[in-house]
């Protein structure tokens, strides 16, 4: 019976040695973030009227509510994926949507113009150009 517990003792012990992970932990927010930081700050920037609900850098997500551009009567929100770190229109997704449903293409289009006309303009001003 003692050479069953010793027997099971160390298989145990050799199994939990085995689970183990050799690399230290990493320490919170030193984790790789894959989305553009021009397109991030730009598409906070440009719909800064938005209330901010949501902003996760490590998917590349910015949902918000309800607000109201300066000059309009009608209320937007707006859902933001950054899904790339190159300064591309293609790694830009935007949908809008009012309180009646999705915004028309060219509103859409000219939402995404004016976040990656300023993505530009954070970049040069930052001297990565």
């Amino acid at each position: 019976m003692t050479y069953l517990r010793t027997t099971l003792l160390t298989v145990l012990i050799g199994a939990l040695a085995a689970c183990g992970n050799s690399a230290p932990p990493t320490p919170r927010g030193a984790e790789n973030v894959a989305v553009n930081r021009y397109l991030w700050a730009a598409s906070l920037d440009v719909l800064s009227f938005l209330p901010v609900q949501t902003a996760d850098p490590f998917t590349g997500v910015i949902s918000t509510g309800y607000g109201t551009p300066p000059g309009t009567g009608r209320a937007y929100r707006a859902t933001i994926q950054v899904t790339d770190p190159a300064l591309d229109a293609r790694s830009l997704n935007v949908a809008l949507q009012t309180r009646g449903g999705p915004v028309a293409i060219e509103t859409q289009r000219a939402v995404e113009d004016a976040i990656l006309s300023r993505a530009r303009q954070l970049r040069i001003a930052d001297g990565a150009l």
